[in-house]
Formats: structure tokens, C-alpha cells, sequence
């Protein structure tokens, strides 16, 4: 029997930072998912949280990455990415980048009536003095299609039907695990050139 990869997704897109691996070392190779409620101090913080899940020395293994792109807040996105960009570049592995609204809509799904199920949805969240930030999502037979990525509303703009975001890093983490394996596992090229932070409210567009 194959033994499982290294993989290791990172998720910084809230106060709480979150970090999922997938090691074949540990018992029966279960994910072991982490959350820190680190909030600004991530910046002081990102590499010895990362270094303790998993030892530096053990980094040129890593089989695959994974990061969420945001929307979020600006300093610990952008970290987090570059992180992991620098990581991918340099250990020649796979990157792959997810929102943290596409990460969240299957579970955001089911609060719409089931009528509305497999529709297309969207995800918002207010931000005082700025404006509404959404994101459309349609989800068919497990698969998450983002119709289009968050950006800054119109003012005054209301799409329906829409769900407000709601956080829970842990499982949103774990799922950005899970879809790591499974590119993986169909052996997808996921350059990390491409993955770029989302910044709704910012005139910053790339690393």
C-alpha cells in the first residue's frame, strides 16, 4: 500500500490562524488540523507556528502546499501567501491557492432553503466604511465553481440569494486540505506562480 503524501495547507484569512497536515508519520496518518488565535501577532508568529507543526528539516518532503488567498486581512494574507509561494519556488512543489469564501461556501450552502440548493449563491460580508465584499458560488455534485471571485459591491448593490460569511478556520482549513489531496492524487501541475492574495479593498493585485 502507497503511503499517504506530505501535504500541509495554510490559512491565515481571520484572526485565527490555521494550519492542516497530512503526515505519514503520524498513527494512521490522520490530518492533524491546528488553529491559533495569533490576530496581529502573526506576523511574529507564521514561521515558528509552521516550524512546529512541522520541522524545517522536513520541508524538502512536502509533496504538495496549500493556501487560502483571502479575502482577509491584509497583512497576515499576504504573508501567508508569500510564505508559501517562496516555499513552492523553492522546494519545486505544487501550490495550490483557494478563497477562503470557496473554501467556506459548501457549508454556507446548506443555509439556503433546499429549493435553492445547486443554484448559484452568493457569499457577503460587510466591512465598516468600506462597503460589502461578495463572491458568487455555484456547487454541483460536491464541486465548488466560483462564478466570481470576491470583489468590493456596488454601493448600494444586494445580491440575492446570499449568505453572510461565517468563519470556522478549522474546518475551512481541513477542507483546503482535502482538496490539496486531491489534486494530488491526479497529479496536478498547481504552479505557484499563479497563486496570487485577494485583496477586494486594496489597489495591491500580486505579491
Amino acid at each position: 500500500m502507497t503511503a499517504p503524501p506530505l501535504l500541509l495547507a495554510l490559512h491565515s484569512c481571520s484572526d485565527c490562524f490555521g494550519m492542516a497536515l497530512l503526515d505519514p508519520q503520524q498513527p494512521g496518518a490522520e490530518p492533524l488540523v491546528q488553529a491559533h488565535p495569533d490576530g496581529r501577532g502573526l506576523s511574529n508568529s507564521l514561521i515558528s507556528r509552521v516550524q512546529g507543526l512541522l520541522p524545517p528539516e522536513r520541508w524538502p518532503q512536502l509533496q504538495g502546499l496549500a493556501v487560502a488567498t483571502g479575502p482577509g486581512g491584509f497583512t497576515g494574507t499576504r504573508l501567508t501567501v508569500v510564505m508559501a509561494r517562496t516555499l513552492a519556488q523553492q522546494l519545486d512543489c505544487p501550490l495550490l491557492g483557494v478563497s477562503s469564501y470557496a473554501l467556506m461556501a459548501p457549508r454556507l450552502e446548506l443555509q439556503l432553503p433546499q429549493s435553492m440548493q445547486g443554484e448559484p449563491f452568493w457569499i457577503t460580508q460587510e466591512l465598516p466604511r468600506r462597503g460589502v465584499v461578495g463572491g458568487q458560488y455555484r456547487i454541483t455534485a460536491g464541486q465548488v465553481h466560483e462564478l466570481s471571485l470576491p470583489t468590493l459591491l456596488p454601493q448600494g448593490a444586494s445580491p440575492k440569494p446570499a449568505v453572510e460569511v461565517q468563519l470556522d478556520v478549522e474546518a475551512d482549513v481541513a477542507r483546503l486540505l482535502q482538496l490539496l489531496q486531491r489534486s494530488h492524487a491526479v497529479g496536478a501541475a498547481l504552479p505557484w506562480a499563479e497563486v496570487l492574495p485577494i485583496y477586494p479593498t486594496s489597489p495591491v493585485g500580486q505579491v
